[in-house]
């Protein structure tokens, strides 16, 4: 007899089904056991079969499932069994199952979750092998499938270098010193350097180098070769190329630190510069931190960044915390339904979500941006524009509907126009491209334990910076010459950014493109209208808020013009 469930009973069970379906429901005398099947529906079939084993009958569970769950089961063995762990809590499976009596569900889940109790539930073969069937065609294999797949542990990366452990090996520990106190002092680079008759390092601290410490000759090609090891480099190579870049992890107390490393030979030796990419325990976020802009800069930037394909650009001097500034751009763009790809060299923070490449080569960035072209993407990170090729394919991206962010060296943010023609670039394309231009440098802050309080800015500097009469008579703060030992006898502790936004409206967008207006004449306008901050109103508003110097405002920024 078929019960119509799609699962095979046994005689005796089936006489059990079929007495409580009697019992349940207003028949007629001497109708067969045949017919009152075929009268019945599934669910009250279903409600029979629950009363029979005593278990609560559910028509359906979809509702109840837990995808992520169900997905680390074997679902060949569920469809053979008709049978679903549908969810996992509070030390209690939930388990779904078609036939009661099949203890293969009890045996399989007593193997998988054997600390568990498992509450089952009757239900309808048809809802088992839909959230099977569910499970499977929404994550393609099943996580237990996966994880049965055994593969050889392999890596093209290097060990992590743990410069925190002692070594035996005075090289190593050398090394390993060296780095260890560049992370603990948080300096940014690390440079290596050969002179005739001296071999010294030092690390730069806050935008500047400090003291070089004094390493004996003998030491200098040891020091190279093991470098060079760290990075599964042949010392060979070291007399092959004029430069070599390389990579390696150094790990400081349990924490991951990435160190770019760069060498070039000198007329002595070499040059070793190590850039040390601690972003672990810091993300930088818009707003936030060092990236505390102003509220109407973000705002612009905020509707820069809202427009569905253009150009956004970065503009300022190596170290000026360009990429910094257009990763935490990255984060707050990153959605799930949109795919982001980076082509930088190298690439030094890595965002969950984000796809990141890096070049080996400049020969390889062409074919890079091609075949980045071909992979749908929505958003398009550029790390640099270099040349007239670049710049074409930036603007060939934004044409197309992609949303381009990069940086470009001028020192101005309207420069950044000037920059594009100067690669080539027709201005109207440049006009219809460009969405936002920005200009950022960062700033060395005064330690707040010893900075020295002082009454006006000498007449000499009001001058020569043109600045307003009134700085002559305020209340200013200097950093004191042999610092404390709170910042290390740097009389500066840390540096914030400072940034200016041009928004490159249509209104214009179109003046650019017709010639009626010079890249600076805009600048001028965009400022007179909106009343945003240039880099120097910026610099200073934090010498106004006691937070920074003119030594150092005048170090990153041409100070001796009003803008």
């Amino acid at each position: 007899m078929n019960l119509n469930l799609g699962i095979e009973f046994n005689d005796t069970i089936q006489r059990l089904i079929i007495s409580q379906l009697r019992s349940s429901t207003a028949v007629q005398d001497g109708i067969t056991d045949e017919a009152l099947v075929r009268k019945s529906s599934k669910t009250r079939i279903l409600g029979a079969v629950g009363r029979a084993s005593g278990l609560p009958a559910f028509p359906q569970v979809r509702e109840m499932v837990d995808p992520e769950f169900v997905g680390y089961c074997d679902p060949a063995v569920l469809s053979r069994g008709m049978f679903v762990p549908l969810r996992r809590s509070a030390k209690q499976v939930l388990l779904a199952v078609a036939n009661p009596w099949d203890y293969r569900a009890d045996d399989y889940c007593a193997s998988r979750f054997p600390d568990d109790e498992l509450l089952k539930i009757v239900t309808l073969s048809s809802e088992i092998s839909s959230v099977i069937e569910g499970s499977a065609s929404s994550s393609g294999p099943s996580r237990a499938e996966l994880e049965a797949l055994e593969v050889e542990e392999y890596s093209n990366e290097s060990p992590d270098f743990d410069v925190t452990r002692q070594y035996d090996e005075p090289i190593a520990q050398l090394v390993a010193s060296m780095v260890s106190d560049a992370i603990k002092q948080h300096a940014s680079d690390i440079h290596i350097k050969t002179e005739k008759t001296l071999f010294q390092y030092c690390y730069r601290m806050d935008g500047s180098l400090g003291p070089r410490v004094d390493m004996p000759m003998k030491l200098r090609d040891r020091v190279d070769a093991f470098l060079l090891n760290l990075m599964r480099l042949a010392p060979e190579e070291r007399n092959k190329r004029p430069g070599i870049s390389g990579r390696f992890t150094a790990s400081y107390y349990g924490r991951a630190v990435g160190v770019r490393y760069e060498r070039h030979r000198t007329y002595r030796g070499y040059h070793v510069t190590m850039r040390l990419l601690d972003k672990t325990h810091l993300e930088a976020r818009l707003g936030m931190g060092t990236l505390a802009f102003d509220k109407e800069t973000l705002f612009e930037l905020d509707k820069a960044m809202a427009v569905p394909s253009g150009i956004i650009v970065m503009s300022g001097p190596t170290g000026s915390g360009k990429s910094t500034t257009l990763n935490a751009m990255l984060r707050e763009l990153n959605h799930p339904e949109d795919n982001i790809l980076t082509l930088e060299n190298p690439v030094e923070d890595e965002i969950p979500g984000v796809t990141h490449c890096d070049l080996k080569d400049s020969s390889e960035f062409k074919p890079m941006i091609a075949s980045f072209m071909r992979s749908d993407p929505d958003v398009i990170l550029m790390g640099e524009v270099r040349d007239r090729e670049s710049a074409e394919l930036a603007i060939e991206a934004a044409i197309t509907g992609h949303k381009v962010l990069t940086t470009i060296h001028t020192p101005r943010a309207s420069q950044i126009i000037e920059r594009f023609q100067q690669l080539g670039m027709e201005r109207w394309k440049i006009a219809q491209t460009l969405k936002a231009a920005c200009a950022q440098r960062l700033v060395k802050m005064l330690c707040p334990a010893c900075k020295e309080r002082q009454e006006g800015v000498s007449e000499r500097e009001v001058r020569l910076f043109q600045l307003d009469p009134s700085w002559a008579t305020r209340t200013v703060y200097v950093h004191r010459k042999d610092g404390c030992p709170e910042c290390k006898g740097r009389g500066y502790s840390g540096r914030t950014a400072i940034l200016e936004i041009l928004p490159i409206s249509p209104k214009i967008g179109d003046k650019l493109a017709k010639g009626e207006i010079t890249p600076y004449e805009l600048e001028q306008e965009v400022r007179r209208d909106s009343g945003l901050p240039s880099l120097r109103d910026n610099g200073l508003k934090l010498l106004a808020e006691g937070k920074t110097d003119l030594e150092a405002l005048k170090k990153v920024l041409d100070m001796t013009y009003e803008s």
